[in-house]
């Protein structure tokens, strides 16, 4: 193999598609990128772990064709070292791989393996259902929901978000058994409907992929979008000559509809920020075991305290508009602070209540019909 390919455009994609190749395995072939020639002017990188994987092509002047694999995180560091201009990559015996920069004597040679002990990369079945779904809205479903995937691996059913499209609303659900987020929107013309479960690893990725398509948009014409596919046991993910897929997780996401409390018989509309510093500034004198704050409600009046027999006391209150009667209840403050943090534009939230065992359900006071958000956060006993 033998070519060109200017730094900037190479550098892009392999700070893109790094992330999806494994840090340590014991298969070479994982921890590496595959770099193939892919016509007169294009060159194919892609990156696996066997679960997910991701391929790009970037412009490229072919003196001659082939294929190698190369240590991921090896390329990567050589290109960011070299001088901006084309980039001279050819490939040798064993599959020792060159980098040379033009009018430079700088020069790398890297030990890869041959380009067909890479794994086949996955594709999607002929006619299988897909959506065209607008790259912000995927980022936002993404934002709103990541913070309450579980970070048990051993969970599949937990350590992931259920993403679902119903003619033209798209969900995206997310749940650890503490505390539940779900984001819906609605989206331009009538869709496909289907249900998928994606690892938390994915969810990353995408949302890193999301960024990039964004990058790359001038900011002339229609917003860029992505199309999705769902195909046997794996979804596809397109936009802007990036190709992404994952494997699906197999398991049976939390029948979620059945968490969400109904008809809550006390409502409280507080300003998000000041909420969400009062928070903050009384979980600091909280027990380390449990983080554990307790609110008190009362009419226009939201206090926070929590309690510590090392390091005593906290105590700060915010306005409210509330006429109920009074209320006691305890929750872990960095729930609160993840769902207020996920919601940083909205100026005022809604925290919905029942009793003092009961969970508490928080919306931002501007959801619509276009776009749904809540959080659900159990109460713990303090």
């Amino acid at each position: 193999m033998e070519l060109s390919v200017a730094k900037k455009d190479l550098l892009r994609l392999l700070s893109r598609v790094q992330g999806v190749a494994e840090k340590k395995s014991t298969m070479p072939a994982l921890t590496s990128v595959l770099l193939a020639v892919d016509g007169p002017n294009a060159l194919r990188i892609a990156a696996t772990d066997l679960y997910i994987s991701l391929l790009g092509r970037v412009t490229a002047d072919v003196q001659k064709g082939g294929s190698v694999a190369v240590p991921a995180k090896d390329l990567l560091e050589r290109v960011k070292m070299m001088p901006d201009g084309p980039i001279h990559i050819t490939t040798g015996e064993n599959a020792q791989t060159t980098l040379k920069a033009h009018g430079s004597a700088r020069r790398y040679t890297l030990r890869g393996l041959p380009g067909d002990d890479f794994p086949p990369l996955p594709a999607p079945a002929e006619g299988a259902a897909s959506l065209a779904l607008p790259v912000e809205v995927l980022r936002e479903l993404i934002d709103k929901t990541r913070f309450s995937i579980s970070s048990d691996e051993t969970r599949a059913h937990l350590n992931s978000a259920l993403f679902e499209w119903d003619g033209d609303l798209v969900r995206m659900v997310t749940t650890d058994g503490h505390r539940l987020s779900k984001m819906q929107m609605k989206v331009a013309g009538k869709q496909a409907s289907a249900a998928m479960l994606i690892p938390q690893k994915a969810i990353s990725e995408l949302r890193g992929l999301c960024d990039e398509v964004l990058a790359t948009w001038d900011g002339k014409g229609e917003k860029p979008s992505l199309q999705i596919t769902q195909s046997g046991a794996s979804a596809f993910f397109q936009a802007e000559g990036l190709t992404f897929s994952v494997k699906l997780v197999e398991a049976q996401f939390p029948p979620y509809q059945q968490v969400i409390p109904q008809n809550a018989d006390k409502s409280v509309k507080v300003p998000r920020a000041a909420f969400a510093d009062a928070l903050r500034a009384v979980s600091i004198a909280a027990s380390e075991r449990n983080g554990g704050v307790k609110l008190h409600i009362a009419p226009n009046q939201l206090r926070i305290t929590s309690e510590s027999p090392d390091s005593g006391d906290g105590f700060d209150e915010v306005p409210a508009e509330y006429d109920g009667p009074a209320l006691t209840i305890g929750f872990n403050a960095k729930y609160f602070l993840d769902v207020l943090g996920a919601l940083g534009n909205e100026e005022e939230v809604t925290l919905s209540l029942f009793g003092e065992l009961d969970p508490a359900v928080l919306r931002p006071v501007s959801n619509n019909g276009d776009r749904d958000f809540l959080a659900v956060v159990m109460p713990m006993l303090i």
